[in-house]
Order: structure tokens, then sequence, then C-alpha cells
């Protein structure tokens, strides 16, 4: 690759082109001082990219390559992976903006499968228009495991708080049924090691929420937190990891109890969404832990009620690059340390 570096290469996808993904994409670059971190590789196409930068009255100069063997380590590199001209209906949700992120978001793993790029950010998806006979996924988490090694679970994170998922993108009414001991032993398993390996913590403290209102209030507003979430709680904390609850949920955040804990597992989605947004929206970032390979997002959504007009801030995609580079580095480290241990004779 030309002038080679040391520095970490970030694969992009672009996300949904009629959203404000390329918009905060580009207003992260503005800063020159950016490209000492790390070298970006979009991927999509130039004409696309000065779109979107004519739209924004972004002037910032990007190096059109057809090949990874192109990188320039001191551009903004973006990959040209389709030559026709597409639609762009800016703040519109159409199938072929979908299409296209599809082919993104595609092009963009398979680089990081075949390790050509070291880790992955994804800008936003419309979850309903990228649906095709290739794309049959409910998001990025399901489609990031089936293409990559590992079993994943979504973290949303900032600095002081990592929530985990132990169901993630089902409906409500299939969450009960859907928690099993075996499930929440995985999700356990899958954040500490996450917590091990890419955030440096020796000793992981993890916290558990509770299904039901109070935590079923001992079988009054449910079973499971009895039956199923403390025995499977109880069983773990005989392996020597420091995993406590079920906390009931709603009073866990609002008391500030989520600082006592290096990560927190929430039953369903929004149980663990809804707070992590009132409290750091738009610095949160969103990581994919237990893959073989490392991608975060920003916390936010494809934004089409504001795409277009210059106002898209872009301080969660730039966490979310900081937060793949710091997670790069310190699982590298982990693993060099693990990898020859000294043999105790």
């Amino acid at each position: 690759m030309a002038d080679k570096t040391d520095k970490i290469i970030v694969g992009i996808s672009i996300g949904d082109l009629n959203g404000i993904g390329i918009e905060v994409i580009l207003k992260t670059f503005e800063d020159k001082r950016m490209l000492d971190f790390c070298t970006p590789v979009l991927f999509g196409n130039t004409k696309t990219i000065s779109y979107h930068k004519k739209a924004l009255g972004i002037d910032i100069p990007v190096n059109g390559i057809t090949s990874l063997s192109q990188i320039n380590h001191n551009r903004i590199n973006v990959l040209n992976i389709w030559k026709e001209d597409v639609a762009i209906e800016l703040g519109s949700a159409t199938k072929i903006s979908g299409e296209y992120a599809a082919k993104s978001l595609s092009a963009a793993v398979k680089s990081l499968r075949e390790n050509d790029v070291n880790v992955v950010l994804t800008a936003p998806i419309n979850k309903e228009t990228i649906q095709s006979e290739t794309f049959n996924f409910p998001g990025h988490t399901e489609y990031l495991e089936e293409n990559l090694d590992g079993e994943s679970l979504m973290i949303l994170m900032t600095n002081n708080l990592r929530i985990g998922l132990i169901t993630g993108h089902i409906p409500i009414s299939k969450v009960s049924e859907t928690i099993t001991p075996k499930l929440i032993e995985d999700k356990v398993n899958i954040m500490y090691a996450s917590l091990k390996q890419d955030f440096g913590i020796a000793k992981p403290k993890i916290a558990v929420l509770g299904l039901n209102p109070h935590c079923g209030d001992n079988g009054v507003i449910g079973e499971e937190d009895n039956a199923i979430i403390k025995p499977t709680i109880d069983k773990i904390k005989h392996t020597g990891k420091l995993v406590f609850g079920p906390y009931a949920a709603d009073g866990f955040f609002g008391s500030e109890t989520y600082k006592q804990f290096d990560g927190v597992l929430a039953t369903y989605h929004d149980q663990g969404l809804a707070p992590f947004k009132a409290l750091s929206f738009g610095n949160g970032v969103n990581f994919t832990a237990g893959l073989s390979h490392i991608r975060t997002s920003p916390d936010h959504g494809t934004g089409f009620d504001i795409a277009g007009k210059n106002t898209a801030n872009p301080s969660s995609f730039k966490e979310a690059l900081f937060s793949a580079l710091q997670i790069f580095k310190t699982r590298k480290d982990y693993q060099e340390l693990t990898a020859n241990p000294l043999k105790v004779k």
C-alpha cells in the first residue's frame, strides 16, 4: 500500500445514502489531525461522496481508489465498489439507498474478515429499506455475527457505562421465552472476556438486570427472575466471576448503581438502550463484542429529518472511531501478552 505506515486502517461503511452517515463521516475528518491516528477507507463511490460534499458545503479532499493497494495513508480514501450513478434523495427512505448501503457494508466486512482493514466503523442504516434476498437481518449485529467468527454481544458504551443486551432485536413478546440459563451464561461470558481483552480490566464486575418490574417481587409479578435469572447468576458466581443481580431496572440507573460495575447486562433492548441514550445520547458508541474482528458505530440512526441540512453532530461517530482504535490496541496487547505464557516447571 502507498505511504505505508503503522497507522490503523479503518474501513467505513457509509450507511444509508439518504441519511446523515456520510455527513458525520466527512465532518469527523474535516479535522486533519484525525489522519494522525488512522487511515480511513470509505467503501462506496467518489461520485456519491462528492454529491454529499457539495450539498453540505464541505470541501475536503478525498483519494479515490479502485484497490486497497492504492491507499494513501495521508488522505481520506474512497474505495469505489460501484461505478454507476445512484439516485440520492436526501431525507427519504428509498429501496435504492438501502441496496447501496448493503453493498457498502458487505464490502467493508469482507475486507475486515480478510484483514485488509484493521477495524470497521458502520454508519447508520435503515433496517427496512436494506432488507433483500441477500440481506435478511434485523440489524448490523446479526449480520456481523453471520459473517465473522464468534458469538456477538451488542454493547452500548461511554467512558463510564457499558450496557450489553441479553436479547437484541426481537419483539418484546418473545423476550421471556428467549431468556434461558444458557443464553444468560453465554452473554455473561462474552462480556467478561471482552472487558478483559478489549478494555484491559483484569477482574471485571458485571451487573445483570431483572426482567420483570421489581425483579418479579418474589413471583407476584412474574417467575422468570427467581426461576431463571437468579439461579443462573448464582451458578456463574461459583466459577469465580464477579457477577451480581438481578437488579430492578427502574432504580438502577437513577441511583447511579451502574457506576459500581464495569459492565451491565440488560435483559432486552429498550431496558438497556432507553436509559443509556437518556444518559449519553450523542456521545455513545455501539460496539459488537465477542467477534473475531472489531466493529463500532455511532449510537444514532439515519437522521432522515436533518439529512442534507448540515446540522448533524459528528460527536458520536468520532467517539466510535476513537473507541475502535483503542479497543484494537488493547486487544492486540492482550493477545500478545497471552499468546506465549511462561511455562511453569
